[in-house]
């Protein structure tokens, strides 16, 4: 089996509890991105970073509300951390 059916597996068994911790840890973590993509200023560029975010942590937070399948939700999930990490390192190393 792969790292993500792995995970993924994991993730559905126990999917109330996994729910649970990813609206929390999404969240703090597109919070985190929010604050860092900020402390560069508020440019364009800034903003359209910012807008990605929170689109990001929105729809995965929806998507839990909504109650869709289970591997849309781990899906955007995923989604979500990535572009978090990704403009986190972005906005530390580069900008």
């Amino acid at each position: 089996m792969t790292l993500y059916q792995t995970t993924f597996d994991i993730f559905n068994k126990n999917y109330m509890g996994s729910a649970a911790m990813a609206v929390i840890g999404q969240s703090c973590l597109g919070g985190a991105a929010a604050m860092y993509v900020l402390s560069n200023g508020t440019s364009f560029f800034q903003m359209i970073q910012l807008a990605i975010i929170v689109l990001a942590c929105i729809f995965v937070n929806t998507s839990i509300l909504a109650q869709m399948k289970h591997k849309v939700v781990f899906n955007l999930l995923l989604l979500s951390s990535v572009l978090s990490v990704f403009f986190i390192l972005l906005n530390t190393l580069f900008l």
